[in-house]
């Protein structure tokens, strides 16, 4: 395989060369639209042209709205597009694609049957015999790991267990083409990125697939993550929204085994962000350039953090609660004390703890929180000047840097928020980017930082607003 990560395009009317054999799947100026409650008529997809090859992973790439579910729906024949072809091996598709699986991302189990008979279902419907329906869903559990957990029903697995159980039902009837709908997203970071390379394992391990996935020919994974793309992708579709579009197609020739951390890997990563965010905004120039900083270069010169880093998800109203608790206690309380009389768990209280402490508000000397003199200028002052301090303190934060130096760019100091996440994603990519754009707008709104429109999905800079003007003193 080749070692050069630069990634080749392709436009989207001219479906990927394959091996000389028809697409296990294929798509062709596929439109898609329907009429909401008000009777307009929306367009979700248009013109689509996209072909799954056997023996690849496609990843589709794209904000939400870009029509990535339906898409792989209309693949797998579940929606018929209103104009369009499907073919499959070939062939015009008739009904339900003969070869396919899905593993959604809700797990979809059924809670009152066990795990052997949740995996068992995705037989249902093939004519064979008790023993070989028994000797596949054996198999299937042994892949992903679930062994012993036979007869355990769903209400007694974690998220993770649950989702594997989804993995093995897709793969008990040895599927040609495995389609996956943001798998990982309802998982938290540490079992998503397990799970994720469990799949990988699945895909890559040639021994894993003569043991049960023999058949399985194709892989066509949606995700709104860069790096789970290019760690799992052989050849990257990225789509854009409003309607949905096929815009660019990447083929990914990193060599396996793929590594988060190399430089290649990096380099691609941050390619696919440019090239996003070139759909977006095409005159603004690259955010990431060739060279990520190593973690030597984190520091300015006077030893400040210049890297983004993760943003605790803690509320406005927890920091306050601290500083107020901590300042009752004469401005310095001992950590364990404090979390013996929150309702926290004590990871929660390091969370609510550390964010303080990032805006310079406590100190941490040991297992003392201390309130610093900024700390107790916050507690005497009002709400507008709790506000100000908030927010010059929030500008500092690399994480919040980067965000704004994106929204300062753009004329109108508007962008679509899904180029922000996947701006944190490239900056932090073991981070949640939903969870993190979520504590980056709560924290942003109150320091009057952002304007985020959930409606439109748009954030913009503000201007922080003067306060009130005072009464004239009575004569």
């Amino acid at each position: 395989m080749a070692t050069n990560p630069t990634a080749t395009t392709q436009t989207s009317s001219t479906p990927a060369a394959g091996n000389g054999r028809p697409a296990v799947a294929e798509a062709r100026h596929v439109f898609k639209s329907y009429v909401d409650e008000e009777g307009h008529e929306r367009s979700i997809l248009e013109d689509v042209n996209l072909a799954i090859h056997e023996g690849e992973v496609v990843c589709l790439l794209g904000p939400s709205g870009a029509g990535k579910t339906t898409l792989m729906r209309i693949l797998v024949g579940l929606v018929e597009p209103n104009k369009g072809e499907l073919l499959c091996h070939g062939q015009p598709l008739k009904g339900l694609h003969p070869g396919a699986a899905i593993v959604f991302q809700s797990f979809a189990l059924m809670p009152w049957l066990t795990v052997r008979q949740n995996v068992a279902m995705g037989l249902n419907g093939r004519e064979i015999g008790p023993a070989e329906v028994e000797a596949r869903t054996k198999r299937a559990i042994d892949l992903v790991g679930l062994e012993g957990y036979e007869n355990a029903w769903s209400r007694e697995l974690s998220r993770g267990m649950k989702q594997r159980v989804g993995i093995a039902r897709a793969l008990v009837a040895s599927p040609e083409i495995l389609c996956m709908d943001e798998p990982f997203s309802a998982l938290d970071v540490l079992t998503a990125e397990s799970l994720r390379s469990e799949v990988y394992r699945l895909w890559a391990d040639q021994a894993g697939r003569g043991s049960g996935a023999a058949t399985l020919k194709s892989v066509l994974l949606i995700t709104a993550r860069i790096d789970e793309a290019v760690f799992l992708g052989d050849r990257i579709v990225l789509m854009d929204k409003n309607p949905g579009r096929v815009r660019t197609v990447i083929k990914n020739d990193l060599p396996h085994p793929r590594e988060h951390r190399s430089p290649e890997f990096q380099k691609l990563t941050e390619r696919i962000h440019d090239l996003i965010v070139g759909i977006h905004l095409p005159d603004a120039p690259p955010t990431f350039v060739e060279g990520r900083p190593t973690p030597a270069a984190n520091n300015d010169s006077r030893g400040v953090r210049t890297k983004p880093m993760p943003l605790p998800r803690v509320r406005i109203g927890e920091m306050t609660g601290l500083l107020e608790i901590v300042h009752d206690h004469n401005d310095e309380m001992d950590l364990f004390d404090f979390d013996a009389i929150t309702t926290y768990d004590f990871g929660h209280t390091i969370a609510v703890v550390k964010a303080v402490e990032l805006l310079g508000l406590v100190e941490t000397p040991g297992d003392l929180v201390r309130v610093t003199e900024l700390g107790k200028r916050f507690l005497a002052a009002d709400v507008n000047e709790r506000k100000q301090i908030f927010r010059e303190r929030c500008q500092r934060l690399p994480t919040f840097r980067l965000v704004m130096d994106l929204l300062s760019k753009r004329p109108e100091k508007r962008l679509p928020a899904e180029i922000v996440r996947e701006s944190l994603v490239v900056a932090l990519p073991t981070e949640r980017p939903q969870g993190l754009f979520e504590t980056m707008v709560n924290w942003g709104r109150y320091g009057e930082l952002f304007a985020y429109d959930s409606a439109t999905d748009e954030i913009a800079l503000t201007e922080p607003q003067p306060p009130p003007p005072q009464a004239a003193p009575a004569a």
